[in-house]
């Protein structure tokens, strides 16, 4: 019985699910904003805040995209 090779690279981590709502999504993305400033530049902390806000914009501009008439 051969053994596959590992490849070398982990998962990626499960990721957190969203709010639903514009108005959670911008309240989560004022407290992530200030998680990433209060980092130490460079650090794990702040490229994991800096991370969810880019999921976090995305979708803001998902709902923003929605609503009747488009929001933006």
């Amino acid at each position: 019985m051969v053994k596959p090779r590992p490849t070398g690279i982990a998962p990626a981590p499960a990721q957190p699910s969203l709010p639903q709502t514009r108005e959670a999504l911008l309240e989560l993305h004022r407290e992530t904003r200030a998680r990433r400033n209060a980092a130490p530049h460079g650090s794990a902390e702040q490229q994991a805040a800096i991370d969810l806000l880019g999921r976090i914009e995305i979708e803001v501009a998902r709902i923003e995209r929605a609503m009747d008439p488009p929001r933006g």
